[in-house]
């Protein structure tokens, strides 16, 4: 059998990175040093039996699992995967049901007022709708990182979607865009904001 040291850092650095977890991310859920946990996936040193616990619960799986060398994937994180799954679809669902109102609003309009021409603006609207949509499934669900990206998507098919209409009428107000740079110049610094806790002295180097 190896050494328990061997098998606990391998099965910590898969744990991790199946979960898409960087090192720093898991020391900061840990309130340890990234330097800690490199030496914990390195086999150099060992976490207390607390953090190892810690570490199990955060990946949904058993002591015993950590220090085994041989496992199938646990249930829980099967629950979890088909979870995530669901969820997936489910989003899915919601962004299409978006569109599929956009087109039905284009079919009724079409054939109700066949003389308007700005029908085609419900395709338009359901984009900065979609990425709502997206938005708020992904906050509940998914990784809360992805929000910068959503969030950017969103103003800038929000504007775009205001100047194609006003367009439409005869309006061109595509200066509008520019408040689009101090949006973005906001959003990018909203993501470079984290909340940390600081590592304690004893904590700061492994065990």
């Amino acid at each position: 059998m190896k050494d328990i040291k061997a098998i606990i850092s391998k099965n910590i650095t898969e744990l991790r990175q199946k979960s898409g977890m960087t090192q720093l991310e898991l020391a900061e859920r840990l309130n340890y040093s990234d330097k800690a946990v490199s030496k914990w996936e390195r086999g150099e040193s060992l976490p207390d039996i607390t953090v190892l616990l810690e570490i199990a619960k955060l990946y949904l799986v058993t002591l015993d699992y950590l220090v085994e060398e041989e496992h199938t994937a646990p249930k829980k994180q099967k629950r979890e995967s088909g979870h995530r799954y669901n969820r997936g679809f489910i989003t899915g669902i919601s962004v299409l049901l978006v569109w599929f109102i956009a087109m039905l609003s284009f079919v009724l309009v079409s054939l109700i007022a066949p003389e308007e021409q700005f029908q085609w603006l419900a395709f338009l609207a359901a984009v900065p709708v979609s990425c709502i949509v997206w938005l708020v499934f992904n906050s509940a669900w998914f990784d809360v990182r992805v929000n910068y990206l959503i969030v950017s998507l969103l103003m800038w098919s929000g504007l775009a979607t205001l100047h194609i209409s006003f367009l439409a009428l005869g309006i061109n107000i595509w200066l509008i865009y520019l408040l689009g740079i101090p949006g973005q110049i906001i959003i990018l610094m909203w993501s470079g904001i984290k909340i940390r806790k600081k590592p304690t002295e004893s904590k700061t180097e492994s065990e």
